[in-house]
C-alpha cells in the first residue's frame, strides 16, 4: 500500500531532536504522533509522491496517524494544478486539520488563478464551526485578496467574526496587521472604530507594530489606539 511506502520514507528521514523540538511548538501534539521530518524534506517528498498514480489512496485515507503525514498531505495539495480537484481535496482534508502548522503551510498555488471561485469558497469556510477551517479561510483572504483584488467586503467579513478560539482570533489579528501594511487608508478605520474584540484589536496592533512594512509614524499612531484593560 502507498500508505506504508510513505510511512517508511518518512521514518527514513526522521530527525528525533527536531521531532522533540517541534512537539513543544504545536499544542495538542506530542512525540508519539510526530516522526520529525524537516519541512524542506517534506516538500521534496510531496513532489515525488504527487507523481505516484496511487497517491489518491493516501489522500483518501483520513485521518492520518502522524502529524508528518498531515504535513505531507498539505504539501501535496499545495502543488496540485487542477483547481477543481484541488479544491475538492482541500475541502475534504480541512475537517481533519487540527493544528496551526498544517493549516498555515497549506497554500495551493493554483488558487491564485481562480480567485473569483476561491472567494466564494472562503466565505463558506468562515461559516464553519471548525477552528482550522475558519483559520484557513481567513488565511486565504489574507494571501489572495489584499492586493489587486482587494475589496472592503473581505475585511468586513473578517471583522464580523467572533470566536472563543485562540487560533481563530490570532489569525484575525494577523489578517488585520497585514491589511494595515497593504491597505492602510481602507483598514485603519477598523482599528479606530474598534471593530474587533479587545484582545484581537490589541493583538492586531501589536503585530502591525512589529512589521517592517508599517512606517514609524503609523506605528506611533497605532500605539495610541490600543485599548487599555
Amino acid at each position: 500500500m502507498i500508505k506504508d511506502d510513505i510511512r517508511r520514507e518518512l521514518f527514513a528521514h526522521q530527525d528525533v531532536k527536531y521531532r522533540d523540538f517541534q512537539a513543544k511548538l504545536i499544542p495538542g501534539k506530542n512525540a508519539d504522533v510526530m516522526i520529525g521530518v524537516r519541512t524542506p524534506e517534506l516538500r521534496k517528498l510531496a513532489k515525488e509522491f504527487a507523481k505516484n498514480p496511487r497517491i489518491g489512496e493516501f489522500l483518501e485515507d483520513l485521518p492520518h496517524d502522524y502529524f508528518d503525514e498531515d504535513q505531507l498531505h498539505a504539501f501535496i495539495l499545495s502543488g496540485m494544478k487542477d483547481y477543481a480537484a484541488c479544491m475538492d481535496q482541500v475541502c475534504r482534508f480541512l475537517p481533519y486539520v487540527d493544528n496551526w502548522a498544517t493549516c498555515d503551510q497549506m497554500s495551493p498555488k493554483v488558487f491564485k488563478k481562480h480567485r473569483q471561485a476561491l472567494a466564494i469558497q472562503a466565505d463558506r469556510w468562515l461559516d464553519s464551526t471548525e477552528t482550522y477551517t475558519i483559520r484557513f479561510g481567513i488565511g486565504m483572504l489574507m494571501e489572495h485578496f489584499l492586493d489587486e483584488d482587494f475589496d472592503l467586503k473581505y475585511p468586513e467579513r473578517v471583522a464580523d467574526l467572533r470566536s472563543d478560539e485562540y487560533y481563530v482570533n490570532m489569525m484575525i489579528a494577523w489578517y488585520f496587521a497585514t491589511a494595515l501594511a497593504k491597505q492602510w487608508e481602507a483598514i485603519i478605520p477598523y482599528i479606530e472604530n474598534r471593530r474587533l474584540d479587545t484582545w484581537t484589536h490589541n493583538k492586531a496592533i501589536q503585530k502591525a507594530i512589529e512589521s517592517y512594512r508599517i512606517t514609524p509614524e503609523q506605528k506611533e499612531y497605532l500605539r495610541t489606539l490600543k485599548i487599555k484593560k
